[in-house]
């Protein structure tokens, strides 16, 4: 099978398409989708997270309109859409990505004009990769430079973090917003999801690539179960904070405060406050591998992330287990784990550049035949945030 590479998006195509439709020549942004090497679930909890922009991206060519009209193109749905500036509604569309943001500064008290728009990428839909938060703020970052309205990037990243909770209906963390604004090309952020804090972390990979193998799931009580999953957590801290001053989140927890206050009342509550603690202390750790350039330690926690998500916090499910299990045996794999809020998606695997082609000849072969299911795959590497293409 076909491995997805690092081919570049043809921004021709894109102004080729804005031409057509608008007539006029539009000004092009970009912003980027994310992985997160690890740190997962642990950014509702105030912990750490490690995400990087990804060299897949939300591009959109955008220019003014003379009236009060937003007048929006999609070439990956071949959909067309046309409201008023003062008549912007949630859809339960693509569109709610677009409008979204535009409601934001609207609500900000910024003055926007009407706009045309075309919207395309290359970032790959619904496999977690965060192509959302990608084309909110490729949109935010358009209009900011398109009305000179003078935002910031933490600006942007907020906006686009609150219009995903009011149109979407998505109650995300900060942390996917935030790589696709900050990002930087070799390196990961790590970010305190507490503070907003950050830091750039060297990713050289030496020879090494980001490999990631979509199961081509997505089970329906992944939704559900996240929910779960807060609520879990959030009463393990309320447990704790009877008994102790100055506990507002997993973050002011300790190991022994779950054993002694968590673990008589609830053992899941526990195991699932247990992991997240030793989730963050997994990526801090993960951070000084990164500055020593040791990518086996690296790897080796990926699998202990894993192995917490599945057997602990329980999100994964059969097909990224196996996903996991069968890069375990191969030598060519240093690490992987499943990605993302769990129950299908990706995993990411850190695999020798030489060996990729057949590591994922022979794994479609198995995942076929084990689940029925048509594996994708694509090589990732770290890449700048969002930015106009000049």
């Amino acid at each position: 099978m076909k491995v997805t590479g690092s081919q570049p998006y043809d921004i021709s195509f894109l102004k080729q398409k804005f031409i057509e439709h608008f007539h006029s020549a539009p000004v092009v942004f970009r912003s980027p989708g994310r992985i997160n090497i690890i740190g997962e679930h642990t950014d509702y909890n105030e912990g750490f997270v490690l995400p990087a922009a990804i060299d897949k991206a939300a591009y959109v060519a955008i220019g003014k309109r003379e009236d009060e009209e937003i007048h929006l193109v999609s070439v990956a749905f071949n959909e067309t859409y046309t409201v008023n500036l003062s008549a912007i509604r949630p859809r339960k569309s693509w569109t709610d990505y677009v409008l979204g943001v535009a409601d934001q500064l609207l609500q900000h008290g910024y003055r926007i004009g009407g706009f045309n728009l075309v919207l395309d990428g290359d970032i790959i839909i619904g496999a977690g990769l965060s192509s959302s938060a990608a084309v909110e703020c490729s949109v935010l970052s358009a209009l900011n430079s398109l009305f000179g309205l003078g935002l910031s990037k933490i600006e942007i990243v907020n906006m686009a973090q609150k219009a995903e909770h009011l149109f979407a209906g998505v109650k995300c963390g900060i942390m996917d917003q935030f790589a696709s604004v900050f990002g930087q090309a070799e390196h990961a952020v790590r970010l305190d999801c507490r503070t907003l804090e950050y830091h750039y972390v060297p990713l050289h990979l030496n020879g090494m690539k980001m490999l990631l193998l979509n199961s081509k799931v997505s089970h329906s009580l992944a939704s559900s179960e996240y929910n779960t999953r807060r609520q879990q957590c959030e009463q393990g801290v309320a447990w704790v904070a009877a008994h102790h001053d100055g506990i507002h989140s997993l973050r002011d927890v300790s190991i022994s405060m779950l054993q002694q206050y968590v673990l008589p009342k609830d053992e899941i509550v526990y195991k699932r406050c247990k992991y997240v603690l030793e989730e963050n202390q997994r990526l801090l750790s993960a951070c000084d591998d990164l500055e020593r350039n040791d990518i086996r330690a690296l790897g080796q926690k990926m699998f202990l992330t894993h192995e917490g998500l599945s057997t602990e916090y329980e999100v994964s499910c059969a097909e990224l287990d196996w996903l996991v299990e069968f890069v375990r045996k191969e030598e060519d794999v240093w690490g992987a784990r499943m990605m993302g809020g769990g129950f299908g998606g990706c995993t990411i695997n850190l695999v020798e550049e030489n060996a990729i082609d057949r590591l994922v000849e022979k794994a479609s072969a198995q995942y076929l035949r084990a689940t029925g299911l048509t594996l994708e795959a694509y090589v990732v590497q770290a890449a700048d945030g969002s930015s106009e293409i000049i």
